[in-house]
């Protein structure tokens, strides 16, 4: 099932259950999809694509993180509480993460692949990563892995 056909399954059920936080962000997921096929057309590409829409969810969850940080760390943690419930129910349509060993492993073939030696191939390496485990992989823990994996020089 596309991503797409999920969030209005999601919305549906969301709805005869009457879950108004999942209802909520549901809603909030498909507006913010839908700016960026906005944005797709305004560059005559159609719709967003899977990737992008995945992208775009990640951005979201760690937008939500960040404010549950703030809120906590300044005595607001009903609004906390808030921002981490809708970034988990987010984090429900993206794949199943990349733990560190399968991240290694994955950084480790695309390393292989492009045939990287040196800190001026790492954009290879992370292209390669992010076109074969969007969704699935942390891109700001993976740089860090592919720096520490790369060989310097």
């Amino acid at each position: 099932m596309s991503l797409r056909a999920r969030f209005t399954q999601d919305l549906k059920d969301a709805m005869k259950a009457g879950d108004k936080r999942k209802l909520g962000t549901v809603r909030m997921i498909q507006a913010a999809v839908k700016d960026k096929d906005i944005e797709a057309r305004g560059a005559n590409r159609g719709e967003a694509t899977e990737e992008e829409i995945l992208a775009l969810l990640q951005k979201m969850i760690k937008q939500r993180q960040e404010s549950a940080q703030v809120y906590a760390e300044n005595g607001r943690e009903e609004l906390a509480a808030q921002e981490r419930e809708e970034a988990e129910i987010i984090q429900d349509f993206l794949p199943r993460q990349l733990d560190e060993a399968e991240t290694r492993a994955a950084i480790a073939a695309a390393i292989a692949e492009t045939g990287a030696t040196s800190m001026k191939d790492m954009g290879k390496v992370i292209g390669k990563l992010r076109g074969e485990y969007a969704g699935r992989m942390d891109f700001a823990k993976a740089s860090a892995l592919v720096k520490e994996m790369l060989p310097k020089g």
